[in-house]
């Protein structure tokens, strides 16, 4: 089989990076071309020392014969491009918001635009494997989802599709400063981010729509109303989410044995799914530290009859890179899991 002929667009930002790092030693891809703004003309090796066997030269514009552009721009950009590539001919992987929502009623409220290409949005495919994975195998347009909502779907999904839960749900994350990006900001300097933790976006963080379009999408009956924080953590990498949903009575065993019930509902649910790993004991964000997994600790309080559903990831992997080399595999057709092997690196 021919090498994939790949390029990164905005290669100088954390997700692009990784893609950098990752589409490199996969086995079955050519890296052809990287560009970043402001940095045209510079070595990636002199961005990135640790990127400098690469060979590559940032450029302003990627190479013609590719054969997938990973666009890893900021929310707004990617849309001013996207279309030109798939007239072309090439397939996009876009890690930005701008094609993950369906409607493009959402983009003025919670990102500030008004989307351009809204015929384009019917097109996408949401690129969460688990869910859309025969869709994306056909795709020619993916929208890398967004690092929390990764987690806190993967974390829902199978007791919303089966109904178990009532519509009131609660998803408290906390993500490693990487989550916020290379551009400096007062919250992510050193002095203010070490030995310290905040909650933000309380009014309302942008990635609450798409984790509410893809669980309704899993059960329309369920009418959910989810109340999603977010906190930053002095941490480089990683989100851990802890999601609280009241149980509905009859529907699992009333005793102990609820709680072996509901692995096994998580455990068939995800059993095809090679990057999501039920574990047996609350998952921490040491363990899925430079690898494509999602940890997910399905549990039940018993006292007030309330799920609680742990999961961890690397918020540049699983939740950015990683997880967009996942959508590669399947738009070409090789297995999930090539080039994404990497087991987890501890301490």
């Amino acid at each position: 089989m021919p090498r994939i002929k790949a390029g990164i667009i905005n290669v100088t930002g954390y997700v692009g990076s990784e893609l950098a790092r990752l589409l490199h030693q996969h086995p079955q891809v050519e890296l052809k071309s990287v560009t970043g703004r402001g940095a045209a003309g510079q070595k990636l090796g002199d961005v990135f020392p640790h990127l400098a066997d690469t060979g590559q030269l940032i450029k302003i514009e990627l190479d013609s014969d590719i054969d997938i552009a990973f666009s890893a721009m900021p929310h707004k950009a990617s849309v001013e491009v996207v279309p030109s590539l798939l007239r072309r001919g090439i397939k996009v992987i876009d890690t930005s918001a701008d094609f993950r929502l369906k409607s493009a009623n959402e983009y003025p409220k919670w990102y500030g635009f008004d989307h351009p290409s809204p015929e384009l949005l019917k097109e996408a495919v949401y690129g969460l494997p688990e869910l859309h994975g025969d869709e994306i195998a056909s795709a020619s347009l993916v929208a890398n989802p967004g690092c929390y909502s990764t987690g806190a779907i993967l974390a829902l999904a199978p007791v919303v599709k089966e109904g178990l839960i009532y519509p009131d749900i609660i998803i408290d994350s906390k993500s490693g400063i990487s989550g916020a990006g290379r551009t400096p900001s007062l919250a992510t300097q050193y002095s203010e981010a070490n030995e310290n933790t905040c909650a933000y976006s309380l009014e309302g963080h942008r990635h609450l729509p798409e984790i509410e379009q893809e669980l309704r999408g899993l059960n329309p009956e369920l009418s959910l109303l989810i109340t999603f924080v977010p906190h930053l953590v002095p941490m480089t990498r990683g989100i851990l989410s802890s999601c609280y949903a009241k149980l509905k009575g009859g529907k699992l065993t009333e005793s102990v044995k609820a709680k072996e019930e509901l692995q096994q509902l998580y455990q068939e649910f995800y059993k095809d799914a090679p990057f999501v790993r039920v574990t047996s004991k609350p998952p921490q964000t040491k363990h899925a530290w430079g690898n494509n997994f999602c940890l997910i600790y399905p549990t039940i309080d018993l006292k007030t009859g309330r799920l609680i559903v742990i999961s961890c990831l690397d918020n540049l992997m699983k939740g950015g890179a990683g997880q967009a080399v996942q959508n590669m595999n399947l738009m070409f057709n090789l297995p999930e899991t090539t080039g994404l092997e990497t087991l987890a690196i501890c301490p």
